[in-house]
């Protein structure tokens, strides 16, 4: 008779854990299916080796791809971080930014401007945003020249 592990019996009490991954199996679930696997195969019929082999190549390129999210995140992060870092150098400058001005309903124009930039913040969705001296907030994407100051 086969003894199974209460680690691997099927849990009918809600778990907040499953909840908030939505689904979503990880490297632990599927490690834990293999091993149940093989402790309940058919001794008389006992998983192929080549199945076997096939099973744990998969967990272990899950395993890699979940590092290497890991470590994009951890990047990503990190550049977002620096992108606010650098674009802080910009307080206390004069920068020159456009702008599309309508015209009318089917045309625009674009006007360039001229400000100092008081402060720096990093959104929420990682869009980096400058307020102007008047009081605008504009995207790093709309600057087109930087100069000191007091330079014309």
């Amino acid at each position: 008779m086969t003894n199974i592990h209460e680690s691997f019996r099927l849990n009918t009490q809600p778990n907040t854990v499953q909840n908030n991954n939505k689904g979503i199996l990880g490297k632990d679930d599927f490690l834990k299916i293999l091993i149940t696997q093989l402790q309940n195969q058919d001794p008389s019929n006992p998983m192929d080796d080549r199945e076997f082999i096939a099973q744990m190549a998969q967990f272990s390129s899950l395993e890699q791809m979940t590092n290497m999210n890991q470590a994009i995140q951890k990047f990503v992060s990190l550049q977002s971080s620096q992108n606010l870092v650098q674009h802080s150098e910009l307080i206390g400058k004069k920068v020159q930014w456009k702008r599309e001005v309508p015209i009318d309903e089917y045309r625009s124009t674009t006007e360039y401007v001229e400000n100092v930039v008081t402060s720096v913040k990093l959104e929420t969705d990682g869009q980096l945003r400058l307020q102007l001296d008047d009081g605008r907030w504009i995207s790093n994407e709309q600057l087109v020249q930087v100069s000191k100051a007091g330079q014309k």
